[in-house]
């Protein structure tokens, strides 16, 4: 069996060794001489508003060799891969200052993408409008044309597989540290090399890279285009999910034609990865999707491979409804996940957001444990990626790392350093942090000269208006309190090596983060590792972390929490960092260090992937296509054998035709009545009804049936056998207090659906929209009354469900399952009274997803062996949790039951 792990980037790439290109001064002595002195200036030194075109033959870079370190704190391209904590990309500290990007490598070829449209269309037009001012003074831009003997070159020259500077760190350290703490299972990669692959088409070379790909390091490339990559990752990830993700609504692009332009390369792209795992799935293999890059993989899959096990994580946050809502093709992304078994988040919140739009945007039912499609059910979880600790310390005890951290203890021996390390976005709150540390400073005099904030800031390529914010920040601090001795701000818009990385770790005294929203921040779990002094006399420093951030939910306060955008806050939390006492530092230390040794990475992969096996058991089991019809004889030979038998059994769709809850039944049930009362006849036998309509209503349907006991309202109201009066098990003061707050989103949502109307019964609440005026809109918007009302009264207890022209909303405490399971205690305790034996046969006949629970609960008494025979049957077509079905409907049912009630 094997696991495919499927991630935009593998954990390898290719580089390729390039036959040496004269010097440039000798080809530029060569042109000159072949060609006529030219009246433009060269190439070189034109004003350009392009990229440099590619050249060729590509030079080999000549500083290759020095970067090459077989430490294990950088890869082959002197590049650190390891212990990765940026939920987003893997660039963590790379050696060298300017980390290389897609397509832009010398020793890689180069991208023949003609790119879509920049994500400003505004700055587009601007940019043409420059090009053609310059073409009419005459200076004229050169072609980013390529030669073919830039492609050829690829073709024939060696490479070597080194490991990858960019990808999912945490995955790659996850799975290395659960195979290290025993997890046996094989896995194999599943991901695109991170380099155009255009050049490669059709020769040799391409199939040589995968065969050794796939037989030695057990990973499959997956070839796209250039073009599909570039519109894929750098343009619909880059520029529409990854901010709408983090809460970041791009007001660019302002054209859907842009949108339409790379969701089709993004469809294309996720389509490359399935058509790869299809082709090489075996039944009883595990696929594993990981992040937001392949969204619509599950799905893809699923069409073609109905029973694969499918999981799949998103290592980022998942947003609320709200913003969701905001793309163009959110149903297509939400019924790409649903095509999983089991759908992973960070948090409780991520998942709660996710089962709320899911609810909201594909009316759909989203229980805690996942969502009920027609024809299957969708698990969801919430476990939070982790480090691995036993790794990092391994790389702690490395000479260079010790060595810095004597120069930064010596440099800072009379400070006190507060580290930051950051991408330069706006998503990661570096300009609210240094603005944060400015207040401090002008309100706390006294630690002038005493405090010292060293931010990395990691750059992500492109200038904006964050860098001149940020830089004039600096600046001003800098200019305000510094002197010949003392910096208060050290500000570094670069990367730094690994080994500088961990001794800042170490030596500070506190860590801050204002992140205004991020999946997790693994670098938080990091420094509290680095802080337990074994190698600095420095221990126990404070952690600053925003609460906008997936580990501030799993640190539960043991930190220093800081809303990002309050700037008091923030400061007054940066002098309590500096001024806590030793020993409320330990505690704070001791107990995140505990939650951390109990949230590791190889934890994490580890519980995911069993989650999924027995979360894919499960769902295959009640698959309906797997539930056995109920056998009549075997059922009459349980019934014969047995004592005391107890009957639950469904009205609406079961007993009787379904009926609109807000109508008199309008048929004649005499046919039901008559079975019913031959099945009461018995002594041996104890019958209940269960009903979502009043009591009233079930006492006038069944007044002719002596002995028969009732359950209405779903549950909140019990009838027992025998007896004339009805007991309200629900908390009448709770179900009051409910009503009212839901009553007035309900009321809102009145005034604006002309032709609906509101029935107000005992224990739950029923909007119907059927003889609404614009039905067709009341359908599109009753999503949005279920989502609001479920989001707005979670703390109540009460949940509201669509169902056909219609949204019940009802408390979760009392259900059909709550009533039944009373019904069974009260039974067992009058058998035990008379001295009769207990209850040896129950049976459950129902048709709705309510009947759910009450199938699971029969089927645990029988597996707990309480009691002897239990019978569930479904007469559903979805998954269920019933042990049998009826296809014949309510005819099937009162066959079966007219036919035991005549057995002896």
């Amino acid at each position: 069996m094997t696991i495919f792990l499927a991630s935009l980037f593998l954990p390898k790439t290719i580089y390729f060794k390039l036959p040496d290109a004269p010097p440039s001064s000798e080809r530029n002595s060569q042109r000159q001489n072949n060609k006529k002195a030219s009246k433009r200036p060269p190439l070189e030194l034109r004003t350009s508003l392009f990229p440099d075109p590619a050249i060729t033959p590509p030079k080999t870079p000549e500083d290759e060799a020095p970067h090459l370190d077989d430490s294990l704190f950088v890869n082959e391209d002197g590049l650190r891969v390891l212990n990765v904590s940026d939920d987003e990309e893997f660039n963590k500290a790379p050696t060298d200052k300017d980390s290389p990007k897609w397509g832009i490598r010398a020793n890689q070829p180069r991208s023949r993408a003609n790119s879509p449209p920049p994500a400003s269309l505004l700055e587009h037009a601007r940019t043409l409008e420059k090009a053609k001012e310059l073409g009419r003074q005459g200076v004229l831009q050169p072609r980013a044309t390529r030669s073919d003997s830039h492609d050829r070159v690829f073709a024939h020259a060696n490479w070597r597989v080194v490991n990858a500077d960019q990808g999912n760190g945490g995955l790659r350290n996850a799975a290395e540290a659960a195979a290290r703490d025993g997890y046996a299972e094989e896995y194999s990669w599943v991901g695109t090399l991170g380099m155009p692959t255009d050049a490669l088409e059709g020769t040799q070379q391409k199939e040589d890279i995968n065969d050794r790909l796939v037989t030695e390091f057990n990973m499959y490339p997956v070839f796209c285009s250039d073009k599909d990559f570039d519109g894929h990752y750098l343009h619909f990830c880059k520029q529409i999910l990854w901010p709408v993700f983090h809460y970041q609504i791009p007001d660019n692009p302002k054209s859907k034609a842009y949108e339409d332009h790379s969701w089709q390369f993004y469809v294309n792209l996720n389509q490359a990865f399935a058509d790869k795992i299809v082709k090489n799935w075996k039944r009883g293999d595990t696929i594993w999707v990981n992040d937001y890059h392949l969204l619509l993989v599950p799905g893809m899959i699923r069409k073609k491979l109905p029973d694969a096990k499918i999981g799949l994580f998103l290592h980022v946050a998942f947003p609320s409804s709200e913003v969701f809502r905001c793309l163009a093709v959110r149903k297509q992304l939400l019924e790409g996940m649903l095509g999983a078994n089991l759908i992973g988040f960070q948090i409780h919140e991520y998942t709660r957001h996710f089962l709320q739009t899911c609810s909201r945007l594909l009316a759909v039912e989203a229980t805690p444990d996942g969502v009920q499609l027609e024809d299957r059910f969708v698990n969801v979880m919430n476990h939070a990626i982790g480090i691995d600790p036993v790794n990092l310390d391994a790389h702690r005890r490395d000479e260079e790392v010790t060595r810095w951290i004597g120069i930064m203890r010596e440099r800072y021996k009379d400070k006190r350093i507060i580290v930051a390390r950051d991408k330069l976005d706006h998503v990661r709150g570096v300009r609210q942090k240094l603005l944060s540390y400015e207040l401090f400073l002008n309100k706390n005099p006294q630690w002038r000269d005493k405090v010292v904030l060293i931010q990395v800031a990691l750059s992500t390529g492109e200038k904006t208006d964050l860098d001149a914010a940020v830089g004039d920040i600096v600046t001003r601090v800098n200019s305000s309190w510094a002197n010949l001795a003392y910096l208060p701000l050290v500000y570094l818009k670069q990367d730094i090596p690994y080994s500088q990385y961990l001794a800042l770790l170490t030596i500070a005294d506190a860590l801050m983060i204002t992140s205004q929203r991020e999946g997790m921040n693994l670098t938080s779990h990091e420094f509290i590792v680095c802080q337990d002094g074994k190698y600095c006399d420095r221990k126990h420093g404070s952690l600053i972390l925003s609460e906008f951030t997936g580990t501030s939910s799993l640190f539960g306060n043991k930190e220093l929490t800081v809303n990002p955008w309050s700037y008091r806050q923030c400061s007054e939390a940066i002098k309590h960092a500096l001024e806590m006492s030793d020993e409320e530092k330990a505690q704070r230390w001791g107990a995140l260090r505990e939650i951390i040794s109990h949230h590791t990475g190889g934890q994490w992969f580890s519980k995911f992937l069993a989650t999924l096996d027995n979360v894919y058991e499960e769902q295959h089991r009640h698959d309906q296509t797997s539930v056995p019809r109920l056998n009549l004889s075997t059922l009459g030979q349980r019934y014969s054998q047995s004592q005391n038998r107890l009957f639950f059994l469904d009205l609406e769709g079961t007993l009787i035709p379904y009926g609109p809850m807000n109508e008199i039944i309008p048929m004649n049930p005499q046919r039901t009545l008559d079975v019913l009362s031959d099945l009461v006849e018995d002594p041996r036998n104890t019958v209940y009804v269960m009903s979502g309509r009043r009591p009233k209503e079930l006492d006038r349907l069944f007044r002719l049936v002596p002995n028969l006991g009732l359950i209405a309202e779903n549950g909140c109201f019990i009838k027992l056998r025998g007896r004339g009066i009805w007991t309200e098990v629900a908390d009448h003061e709770r179900v009051t207090s409910w009503k009212e707050s839901v009553q007035g989103i309900l009321q809102y949502y009145l005034e604006r659906t002309p032709g609906s109307e509101i029935e107000d019964r005992n224990c739950s609440l029923i909007f119907h929209y059927k003889h609404a005026d614009d039905y067709a809109n009341a359908e599109r918007q009753a999503s949005d009354w279920t989502g609001h009302i479920n989001e707005s009264c979670e703390e109540q207890r009460v949940h509201a469900t669509q169902l056909d022209n219609c949204v019940v909303v009802e408390s979760i405490d009392w259900t059909k399952e709550t009533a039944a399971a009373q019904v069974y205690d009260d039974t067992n305790r009058d058998t035990r009274s008379s001295r009769r034996s207990p209850v040896d046969f129950l049976m459950v006949i129902g048709d709705g997803r309510e009947d759910e629970k009450v199938y699971k609960w029969a089927n645990n008494l029988q597996d707990h062996g309480e009691v002897k025979e239990v019978v569930t049957v479904s007469l559903g077509s979805r998954n269920t949790e019933a042990t049998s079905t009826l296809t014949q409907g309510v005819s099937g049912v009162l066959v079966t039951l007219q036919k035991l009630a005549g057995l002896p």
